[in-house]
């Protein structure tokens, strides 16, 4: 459910505020300080949802110099962590305030994401079960649900996730290209393209979800089609996860052939290609041999 970003963010922070001036002597206590408004929660949750995250970054700062202990920050500042990759203090954001009642289903949702990501699946198959049963209607927690179910092979249980996480409205594109990914790991893979068309047809910049229904057309055997219409500066690219298709069709003699023109296309040292290009060479020989990883977010 989540990208990978590089912004430098202070997410954690207690505050001394710069106290005014009162009446009379000796008086220095801190002027009260008014409450977060909705507004501006809402234009954060905006500019996260945006993936304008420097922007959203800027706006919680501010807000939390005068609110730094309103809950509804502190679960926006565990989203910002989590998409800048500090899933350790996105959980720390989570964890703190999980006992609320008001954002109990929205932390154990994010404490779920955050555990998955640092790979402690077990108790991150807990806190999202948690979450959904909390919450019905927690989206990203069926589709983290579903992305657990994957990584144990229980295909019954990641449809069932999916299919929860679609049906609600405001789940986005996401969902929808994660499901065909899982699809396309049980072979399903008319499923699985029809699927990435959905996702493309609610996003149409959605990349991961063209080079997934590429790399579905391809595992049909359908290589010619699975290259149509790419950009010529993803050919390259576009050629190496063909050639993985065909490689996870046993063709190896064209994934030989796509690795091989995926270097020649990228003109320099390609080494998702060079690595896939010496397994199929492998598997052809009949020697044991493991494919690379496809140099695109096929997930």
């Amino acid at each position: 459910m989540v990208n990978r970003w590089t912004i430098p963010l202070t997410l954690v922070v207690a505050l001394l505020g710069s106290f005014s001036a009162r009446a009379g002597w000796f008086d220095s206590a801190p002027e009260a300080q008014p409450a977060t408004s909705d507004d501006v929660v809402a234009q954060i949750q905006r500019e996260i949802d945006d993936q304008q995250y420097l922007d959203a970054n800027k706006l919680l700062e501010q807000a939390l110099l005068n609110d730094a202990d309103n809950p509804k920050l502190v679960l926006l500042a565990g989203d910002l962590s989590l998409a800048n990759g500090h899933y350790d203090v996105a959980l720390a954001n989570f964890r703190s305030i999980d006992s609320k009642p008001e954002q109990r289903a929205r932390a154990l949702e994010g404490e779920g994401i955050a555990l998955s990501l640092l790979g402690k699946s077990d108790a991150a198959l807990a806190a999202l079960k948690a979450a959904v049963k909390e919450n019905p209607s927690a989206w990203h927690a069926w589709n983290a649900l579903g992305s657990e179910y994957d990584r144990r092979h229980d295909w019954t249980n990641a449809e069932d996730a999916y299919g929860h996480a679609i049906a609600i409205p405001e789940a986005t594109a996401i969902v929808l290209n994660n499901r065909g990914f899982s699809r396309l790991c049980q072979n399903r893979l008319d499923q699985a393209v029809t699927d990435f068309v959905a996702a493309l047809a609610k996003k149409p910049d959605f990349t991961a979800a063209r080079n997934n229904l590429r790399l579905a057309i391809g595992m049909k055997g359908d290589y010619k089609r699975a290259m149509e219409g790419a950009d010529p500066a993803d050919r390259a690219q576009i050629l190496n996860n063909v050639g993985v298709a065909a490689l996870m069709r046993g063709d190896y003699q064209a994934a030989e052939d796509f690795f091989d023109q995926a270097i020649k296309a990228r003109g320099s040292y390609y080494s998702f290609a060079a690595s896939n290009l010496q397994a199929a060479t492998s598997l052809e020989s009949g020697k044991s041999g493991k494919p690379g990883n496809a140099n695109a977010d096929l997930h």
